[in-house]
């Protein structure tokens, strides 16, 4: 019932407790819905993403050592994740794609995706498609923090899941943050973020469009340019004013530029570097002379996009690794979504009895530094026959 009611309230849509999750007819018919370069481009993608996600996919090792001991680490899926697919400003079938098949090749046993309701209640068919070839069949059309509490709670028709992955708004962020520790977390996905450094070999045209395109995405998403050329930030400048006259989210656009986008001067490529890593962007830009000179420094960056034919468009779409990002400066400390995020892992230990009489010990000496006898104990009493 909280799932439905906040569903009208938030999102406007009255829905019927047997019209969350959407029909096995729903997932057919909309592939007669989107046209055909639209599925073969999904296609690509979905076949650019899944080989870039297994080249490294983590391995289970065991390491069989002196004595008879064996160490290791063994991955395993979670049991259930849900997929939080943002729909307010877009539809992203894309994010779709990001989201599930590295959730696929890890081999979580049960992938849910939760996403608003559009027009008429409906979702639309590029989503339920792109979906479809991610191997997801269980959709609700829920979205909003109230999605996420039904994901992390169970409800009478969505399941209770153990990892939330997906970015949402600033609502759904806040909402992914409350519930860490009742559920798992990908990361603190908020709005989108780009830094684009660069310097007189860069064409002011194609800055200024990576600029727009980053802004155009929500009103709260920043774009940021840090370039060492003043000649180029005034061109810039008056090329997103022109390519803006058109532009059909002309409106949310300019909020997101008026409030969060820049372009700053600097003196040299060392500051804005260390602008940069104080800043740790969610997509990062390098259109100078020589990036690969430059990207040695970089720590804290979620996609850094190398030279000037490397748009963020391209990492968005069909290069292969996951746009899902982390922001706000989580990149301090976080990485992008992959494989990984719904792998956990076990630490794999065996002993025999010489080698537990060989550290008797150090296992003695350190379990009575911590005032626990039974530690000791516990290694004392199987070595008692000796």
């Amino acid at each position: 019932k909280a799932v439905l009611h906040y569903t009208a309230e938030f999102d406007g849509y009255t829905l019927q407790l047997e019209e969350l999750r959407v029909t096995a007819f729903e997932l057919d018919v909309a592939y007669q819905q989107i046209s055909q370069e639209l599925l073969a481009a999904i296609r690509l993608a979905s076949r650019q993403i899944e080989a870039f996600h297994r080249q490294r996919i983590p391995k289970s090792w065991v390491h069989f050592g002196d004595d008879d001991v064996v160490l290791g680490k063994r991955y395993t899926p979670v049991d259930r994740a849900g997929l939080y697919i943002p729909g307010s400003h877009g539809t992203y079938p894309s994010t779709v794609l990001m989201n599930a098949i590295p959730a696929k090749i890890a081999g979580v046993p049960q992938v849910v995706m939760v996403t608003p309701p559009g027009v008429e209640k409906a979702i639309h068919p590029a989503v339920l498609v792109a979906a479809q070839e991610a191997g997801i069949k269980e959709i609700y059309r829920v979205g909003g923090a109230q999605a996420i509490a039904a994901l992390t709670y169970g409800t009478q028709t969505i399941p209770k899941v153990n990892l939330i992955a997906g970015p949402g708004n600033i609502y759904v962020t806040l909402a992914k943050k409350l519930v860490y520790g009742l559920v798992g977390v990908d990361s603190l996905s908020g709005c989108g973020e780009v830094i684009i450094i660069a310097d007189e070999t860069a064409n002011s045209l194609h800055v200024a469009i990576d600029l727009i395109a980053q802004a155009e995405k929500d009103p709260m998403a920043a774009a940021i340019l840090l370039t060492t050329d003043e000649n180029l930030a005034k061109e810039v400048q008056i090329s997103v004013a022109r390519q803006l006259v058109n532009h059909p989210k002309r409106l949310l656009t300019e909020k997101a530029l008026a409030h969060y986008g820049l372009i700053a001067i600097v003196e040299s490529l060392a500051i804005a570097t260390t602008l940069t890593i104080e800043f740790a962007p969610k997509h990062l830009q390098l259109q100078i002379k020589d990036p690969w000179a430059l990207l040695p420094l970089i720590r804290h960056a979620g996609a850094i996009f190398i030279g000037h034919s490397t748009p963020e468009a391209v990492g968005n779409y069909v290069a292969g690794p996951s746009h899902i990002l982390p922001t706000s400066g989580t990149c301090h400390y976080a990485s992008p979504l992959g494989v990984e995020t719904f792998l956990k892992h076990s630490s794999i230990i065996q002993y025999s009895h010489t080698a537990l009489n060989k550290v008797v010990d150090a296992i003695d000496a350190l379990a009575q530094s911590e005032g626990l006898s039974s530690h000791s104990d516990s290694v004392k009493r199987r070595l008692e026959l000796d």
